[in-house]
């Protein structure tokens, strides 16, 4: 009889492999909670591929680490397609260098597709900066000049790409200022605007904060001023050459997942920006950007020393 069982477990399994990829349900993990911006991009994929692929697809928060937890599931999980990942580039190109305690790599991943390409907007709480008069990033380097450690500024977690560009700036302006990690970039922004902290660099899903009024804008950190904040300075303009930051969202699998899975995925994938509703959210979070597996993949490969040498330089090492 358990032989017999045994020889049923394995046609079944056998006949379930033969049939066309998908056949069940997919999922998509996020190193983030629900609501973050990570988050939003996933469930924009999500729906996408439902629709494209013909199986339901959903998507998993396993927040923590910055992103790490969620991460790290995906690149232990099965290379047969059904477990996807949708990240942010610095769980993948400086988590790895930032923290000892992690054990995967970039290699752990197949890059499906780049989703959207944004930049950072450094804003400070309006009520603090009206107080300090800081109505400029010189003046806000002024006033932490004057006060050493005195400027509080948040971000989504210890390493996180926000976190590294205030310290970054702090370097380059030889500045001395106090990080407060918080769970998520929204939390850390609305830390700003309730005046807990006074500064941050948070992602375009804050335009409408600034244009309401409930955070005042210094710059954007793109290399051009932005279409939503048409009179936002860049940082070079406000006196950083060179200081030019960009993350990117992306939709990646197991390393080993075939290569005609990872090409379906990608045809499904890059529909999105046939979808109107699908790309005017991923516009208010950023440029979609749909790049193809090997385009993504050499992003991906250029990008992980070029922070491996902004981590060193800063010296910065996490346990």
């Amino acid at each position: 009889m358990i032989a017999l069982g045994c020889l049923a477990v394995t046609a079944a399994h056998a006949q379930d492999v033969a049939k066309p990829w998908p056949n069940k349900p997919l999922r998509i993990v996020v190193g983030f909670p629900a609501g973050s911006v990570t988050d939003t991009v996933a469930r924009v994929v999500a729906e996408q591929l439902t629709k494209t692929l013909g199986q339901p697809v959903v998507v998993e928060n396993k927040p923590g680490a910055n992103g790490a937890i969620g991460v790290g599931e995906v690149a232990r999980a099965a290379p047969d397609g059904y477990t996807l990942l949708v990240t942010n580039s610095s769980s993948i190109t400086i988590n790895p260098q930032l923290y000892k305690q992690i054990t995967y790599k970039a290699s752990d991943f197949v890059p499906i597709t780049m989703i959207i390409e944004a930049p950072f907007i450094l804003a400070v709480n309006p009520e603090w900066a009206q107080k300090n008069s800081v109505d400029s990033i010189q003046a806000l380097i002024r006033y932490a000049q004057a006060q050493p450690d005195k400027l509080t500024y948040g971000s989504g977690g210890q390493g996180n790409l926000a976190h590294l560009s205030f310290v970054s700036l702090s370097n380059r302006a030889n500045i001395k200022t106090t990080h407060v990690p918080y769970k998520s970039g929204a939390l850390a922004g609305l830390a700003i605007i309730s005046g807990e902290l006074n500064a941050g660099f948070d992602t375009l899903s804050t335009v409408p904060n600034v244009q309401a009024g409930k955070l005042k804008a210094l710059a954007v950190t793109s290399s051009k001023r932005i279409a939503q904040l048409p009179d936002l300075p860049t940082m070079a303009e406000a006196g950083f050459a060179g200081f030019e930051i960009t993350f990117w969202m992306g939709l990646l699998a197991p390393a080993g997942t075939a290569q005609p899975i990872i090409t379906k995925i990608y045809e499904a994938a890059r529909l999105i920006t046939t979808n109107p509703k699908a790309e005017a959210i991923l516009k208010s979070n950023g440029e979609p950007v749909m790049l193809d597996p090997k385009s993504f993949a050499n992003l991906i490969s250029k990008e992980v020393p070029v922070w491996g040498e902004v981590i060193r330089r800063e010296a910065l090492v996490l346990d």
